[in-house]
């Protein structure tokens, strides 16, 4: 094998959005990249697949507010260059009772980054959504025009699609099994499974679920990041009602804070479902999963949100289809964005822990990932918040006012 086979600017270990979208930005600035995938490319046992991805800019926490509104940019801009879509607009609904700790800190973020919105009662809602959605007398609701939905695979395929277009190499069914420092040159060596080795000057290392294990055999470092199987459910509309909840119909993206955090979005992947799940799971092996269709589902509670939210338009019975997915949970629900250190000083990066909310920002997070690979610092972003040093003062990670989000079941 010539040299120039196996050797690179940057490799990116893990293929998945955030892997795709950092092989992509380092590739279209004329850097050479290898991206290697332990599974088929698009493969369906991790994060980065599926029908549907909520966006939004309502965050609680404020430090997400210009990291999504940068990502909104970015995703436009990568469907221009391959000229498909892979972002669909829509408007964006948190609801919640009135005295929520984490719906008051959305809307003290949407007044700190003049966000436009709206805080509805009970009959400001049912008016302006016709009944379609619904909430008790002692919730709220926050409107903002900035919501939408991704089309995951899509979007994976699109930033491997313009990566390779920009000259990356891609390689899948390669198990990264070592990555060292190159005695000889003080760059990075990466063996796979098969026995090849590879060389870089800098790697990234993006390999969700996995990225616990993975950390732990190569630096020794163990990182806080707890894999959840999740499934995701989606309901029947009821005849005649189709419509109303199909995108492009005005219906929002969802958002409903409280115990359960659950979340919906218009009907989209799957004619006549709407897609309402609790963001939650259980704790699993990621190469020892169960594959249950669901059976963990606290189905009572998503029930009784359904019967109170949609005015009796979606049947409650049960799920009419699930699809299962998984999460890579930090202690605060907040990104691991960091240099592996020790060692590997600055030559290793490493992207993780997006704890069931990330997709939307991957384009963003690719950007970032890759000019600390290349620079040693990324332009217009404050990291600290997603620092690996957090669960050292504290191993908890950030201290926010509010509960967290995931719920295990």
């Amino acid at each position: 094998m010539a040299d120039s086979d196996t050797q690179f600017d940057v490799i990116v270990v893990g293929a998945g959005v955030m892997g795709s979208s950092t092989a992509y930005h380092l590739a279209k600035t004329g850097n050479r990249v290898l991206i290697l995938e332990q599974f088929d490319f698009l493969h369906h046992r991790g994060s980065s697949h599926g029908e549907s991805r909520t966006i939004r800019a309502t965050y609680p926490e404020d430090y997400y507010h210009d990291l999504v509104m940068e990502s909104y940019e970015l995703w436009k801009m990568a469907e221009a260059e391959i000229g498909y879509r892979v972002y669909f607009p829509a408007e964006q609904l948190d609801i919640g009772p009135f005295e929520d700790k984490s719906l008051v800190a959305v809307v003290e973020t949407c007044r700190k980054h003049s966000i436009p919105h709206l805080v509805l009662d009970r009959g400001q809602l049912a008016e302006k959504y016709s009944g379609r959605v619904e909430i008790p007398a002692d919730w709220v609701a926050v409107w903002s025009k900035y919501g939408g939905l991704i089309k995951p695979t899509k979007a994976v395929s699109m930033f491997q699609t313009l990566a390779y277009k920009n000259g990356a190499v891609l390689k899948d069914n390669a198990e990264v099994v070592e990555i060292k420092r190159d005695g000889s040159s003080g760059g990075i060596v990466i063996s796979i499974a098969n026995g090849e080795s590879f060389r870089g000057k800098k790697c990234v290392v993006t390999v969700g679920a996995w990225a616990r294990k993975l950390v732990k055999s190569v630096s020794g470092i163990e990182l806080p990041i707890q894999p959840l199987e999740v499934a995701v459910s989606y309901w029947r509309i009821k005849e005649g009602a189709e419509a109303e909840y199909a995108i492009g119909g005005g219906l929002p993206t969802l958002a409903s804070y409280g115990n359960p955090y659950i979340y919906g979005t218009p009907s989209w992947e799957f004619p006549g479902l709407i897609k309402v799940a609790i963001h939650g799971g259980h704790l699993c092996d990621p190469n020892k999963r169960t594959w249950g269709s669901g059976e963990q589902l606290p189905i009572a509670v998503l029930k009784e949100w359904i019967e109170g939210r949609f005015g009796g338009r979606v049947d409650s019975s049960e799920p009419a289809a699930t699809q299962l997915c998984m999460y890579s949970m930090t202690p605060d629900e907040d990104f691991v964005i960091d240099f592996l250190g020790r060692e590997f000083e600055k030559d290793v990066v490493i992207g993780g822990g997006f704890s069931g909310h990330g997709f939307k920002m991957a384009p963003v997070v690719g950007r970032i990932l890759s000019e600390l690979a290349l620079k040693g610092e990324a332009e217009g972003v404050e990291l600290k918040y997603f620092k690996i040093a957090r669960f050292e003062e504290n191993p908890k990670g950030n201290v926010k006012s509010f509960a967290d989000q995931v719920k295990l079941h």
